[in-house]
């Protein structure tokens, strides 16, 4: 029998420790502990160095040179203060030449949390299952490899959409509205929700190919697509096509969400030292070679380093990409040649700086209190881009 008086309503159930955690995990000062121990926190499979070490050349510089941001010489130590660096690792000519570890539970040997430098990762092992013929083309379809996104909104978009983030396919990527796509993506890949169902439900906002929009969930398909194309899981397949001939200090590892089937996330739990992530930027300096083979196809290399397509330009990317970048290939890049800088960037402060003239490479791992900050990327762009023309001078 249904009652005529009128109930009141029940009052929302607020976010739980798990509905938040990923808030937590990426808070300071704990971000300084889960940054370097994500493997203590989540399942992970690892990414084997294989039998080859290379050591990396060691010859010390003290780099006492000095940016100007905002309108005041700052020093490099002003920088790592004012950005929570946490590792920060120059390479010139393939030499250590500058390395400093500040954070609390940094140094040589820690793997890092890479967040979104794992995407220019990713596109590196397109490039390579490409040039192995184990995808086509970059007009091949989402659907074409991923029966399961036949009805959602990225059935009919293409890897080179997904490479370039134009899929149309998602809002702004905006971390603080509990219910946006990169909120629910986060809470489901950490919490154990069914992380391709909230990709799948995912609303088309705008026309393919026509508008820059940055997506940690283009990303994420382009890796779950490879996954399909090699019938191997990212990590196998990183380890096997790339990582083993890096010469690398340690294994790599990728985390996975707790849900099963697990899954990396290709878009974003790639975790490596340091060095061996400068290791990654040696080889896009230097064509995609590695001590005399070809590790990612050259083509593919120039391809990461600028775009011909006007909506990707530098100063062209709309808002979701600062002012400072242009995009290609999953890769930001800061000119318009394929020898102009240009850089993986994660969220909260991470960093692979290669500019192939100089043949300078930077890595600079952060914990930023928050996980973009305009100020704090200017900022570091400008004090490495510095750092670039210093050794560029002195050649």
């Amino acid at each position: 029998m249904t009652s005529t008086t009128e109930r009141p309503a029940r009052a929302a159930r607020p976010p739980s420790w798990w509905d938040r955690q990923g808030d937590l995990l990426m808070r300071r000062p704990f971000s300084e502990f889960t940054f370097t121990h994500m493997n203590w926190l989540m399942p992970t499979e690892r990414v084997s160095r294989g039998d080859v070490h290379r050591p990396l050349p060691f010859e010390s510089h003290r780099l006492d040179l000095t940016y100007r941001f905002e309108g005041t010489d700052r020093t490099l130590d002003e920088l790592h203060r004012r950005t929570n660096t946490t590792a920060f690792v120059v390479l010139h000519h393939g030499r250590v030449i500058h390395e400093y570890y500040p954070g609390v539970f940094a140094g040589p040997r820690t793997r890092m949390q890479l967040f979104s430098v794992s995407k220019s990762v990713t596109s590196l092992l397109i490039g390579i299952a490409m040039a192995e013929g184990k995808i086509d083309s970059l007009h091949d379809r989402v659907a074409d490899y991923r029966k399961d996104f036949v009805g959602s909104a990225y059935e009919e978009v293409t890897l080179g959409e997904l490479l370039t983030m134009t899929s149309g396919v998602g809002g702004l990527e905006v971390w603080d509205v509990p219910d946006s796509d990169i909120k629910r993506f986060e809470q489901a890949a950490m919490g154990g929700g069914d992380l391709a169902a909230v990709v799948r439900a995912t609303q088309r906002r705008a026309p393919a190919a026509e508008a820059f929009n940055y997506s940690t969930l283009d990303a994420q398909v382009l890796g779950w697509v490879l996954e399909a194309a090699t019938e191997m899981t990212l990590a196998s397949y990183a380890a096997d096509r790339l990582w083993r001939h890096l010469g690398a200090d340690r294994d790599a590892y990728y985390w996975l969400t707790r849900a099963r089937p697990r899954t990396a996330l290709g878009a974003g739990s790639f975790n490596a030292t340091a060095r061996d992530v400068a290791r990654l930027g040696l080889l896009m300096a230097h064509d995609g070679v590695v001590a005399g083979r070809q590790v990612v196809p050259r083509d593919w290399v120039r391809r990461s380093r600028g775009s011909d397509l006007p909506q990707l330009a530098v100063g062209a990317l709309g808002p979701s990409g600062y002012p400072h970048y242009g995009y290609a290939n999953q890769w930001w890049t800061l000119g318009s040649t394929a020898f102009d800088a240009f850089a993986a960037v994660g969220v909260h402060g991470q960093y692979l700086y290669i500019d192939p003239s100089a043949d300078v490479v930077i890595v600079k791992c952060s914990a930023w209190p928050t996980q973009d900050d305009p100020g704090r990327d200017l900022e570091t762009i400008t004090a490495l881009r510095r750092i670039a023309d210093h050794f560029a001078s002195t050649r």
